[in-house]
């Protein structure tokens, strides 16, 4: 394993445990999840190129893609929730609410 994988599986591994960890704020969260999904699109970038394959090539934008919905669907998630409660604490939200 190269130190560019190893980094790379860092980063992840660090995001991974500041999202399980850090869950006060919704913001960030959603930060976390934006390194983690940039590590892995990293990685597949990585993978890709040297697996030197024309059918692995879309993976990459295909995570791209789905970490662009992802951050989307988070700040649009965040400006509802901050305008309802008045701060974006996870503690204040209550998901069994109906």
């Amino acid at each position: 394993m190269t130190s560019a994988f190893l980094n790379l599986t860092l980063a992840f591994i660090l995001s991974l445990m500041g999202t399980l960890m850090f869950r006060s704020h919704l913001m960030s969260t959603l930060l976390c999840l934006e390194g983690m999904m940039l590590s892995l699109f990293t990685m597949t970038s990585m993978i890709t190129l040297n697996a030197n394959s024309m059918m692995s090539m879309p993976i990459p934008i295909i995570i791209l893609v789905f970490a662009a919905c992802e951050a989307a669907v988070g700040l649009a998630l965040l400006v509802k929730v901050s305008n309802t409660y008045g701060t974006d604490f996870v503690q204040n939200l209550n998901l069994l609410q109906c």
